[in-house]
């Protein structure tokens, strides 16, 4: 007869990951996500999709050291090489990509939307480039890996930088099942329900559960699986936001009474997919507002939310054991 028991647990490796998303093309919350892996000890970072930026910012020349730049509604004046430089910095925190032009090169841009959409791919496959080199420079000397899938508002084009460049730190995850830490197969979608912005991957919900279904293919056990789907589960509380009046262009806030109204936006394909397979874990994002973590049967389901545009990163680290949750924090920085 054994003289002791072991305990629930003991024995098993294991794993603290850090996982973060929606940081749309933000070089300071980028450089920040880098750093968790060091700051928070943890094993691996993770990342759930919507890298890209979404606009590009002209930067107008207009004559020796002068510029202007027209940024969220304002247009300012610039003067002088380091001036320059602080609105590329701030362009590029907020997420944007830029371009500096001559006037008349301005005027060819407008007038040609497939010219813009040519410059605003290449920019944003350029900085996921620096990005990518950035990590295996940041990681080099350790185990860490940078697990990585793309999200409703990136564009495929751009996504296949991910397994055009070689790295040693970064794993393409997109609708690919990955193990992380060699004991949780991890299943991967970055696809939306439909959403008011008409973005560049988004489907009706049919044929999201079977994107989905597709995306668990090659899991035989649930026990300790991860499912990193973009969008959260149907009104599971992580995926509330403002209710939109969608006959308005743009889309506009409903308010009654003087109070903004909300109503769940996910998917009630991915909460399908979760109550069928029942996963350990599902990471969410795409509604920033929407942060927290609940649990939907045996599955924990984590929304860190996203505050990209002021260059903070959020986040949650969790530790995991084969088949449990062992803890999680929620992080802000």
């Amino acid at each position: 007869m054994a003289l002791f028991k072991k305990k629930d647990g003991a024995g098993y490796k294991q794993s603290r990951l850090f996982f973060a998303t929606d940081i749309h093309g933000s070089e300071r919350t980028f450089r920040k996500f880098l750093n968790c892996a060091k700051f928070y000890k943890v094993d691996h970072i993770i990342m759930g999709g919507d890298i890209m930026g979404k606009f590009l910012v002209p930067i107008v020349h207009e004559h020796d050291s002068h510029y202007r730049v027209t940024l969220q509604g304002t247009t300012e004046t610039i003067d002088g090489a380091d001036a320059l430089a602080a609105i590329k910095e701030r362009i590029e925190t907020l997420g944007f990509y830029h371009v500096t032009v001559q006037e008349d090169e301005l005027h060819a841009m407008q007038a040609d939307q497939a010219q813009i959409d040519a410059k605003f791919r290449q920019l944003a496959r350029e900085r996921i480039e620096r990005w990518i080199a950035l990590a295996d420079e940041r990681l080099e000397g350790t185990n860490v890996k940078w697990y990585v899938t793309g999200g409703n508002d990136d564009q495929p084009e751009v996504l296949t930088v991910f397994d055009e460049v070689r790295s040693e730190h970064v794993v393409n995850c997109e609708g690919r099942v990955v193990m992380v830490d060699d004991l949780y197969p991890t299943a991967n979608c970055g696809y939306s329900n439909p959403t008011p912005w008409d973005t560049p991957r988004e489907v009706d919900e049919d044929s999201l559960e079977e994107i989905l279904e597709e995306a668990v293919q090659g899991i035989d056990d649930f026990t300790s699986a991860i499912f990193n789907f973009h969008v959260p589960p149907y009104d599971c509380t992580l995926d509330d936001c403002p209710k939109l009046d969608w006959s308005t262009d743009p889309p506009s806030p409903i308010v009654v009474a003087g109070v903004a109204q909300s109503a769940p936006a996910g998917s009630t394909a991915v909460r399908k997919v979760i109550e069928k397979y029942k996963p350990l874990l599902a990471l969410t994002g795409h509604i920033h507002e929407s942060r927290g973590l609940v649990t939907i049967g045996r599955t924990t389901v984590i929304n860190p939310g996203s505050e990209y545009g002021e260059g903070i990163i959020r986040g949650c680290i969790f530790t995991l054991q084969p088949g449990k949750v062992v803890g999680y924090q929620m992080t802000s920085g």
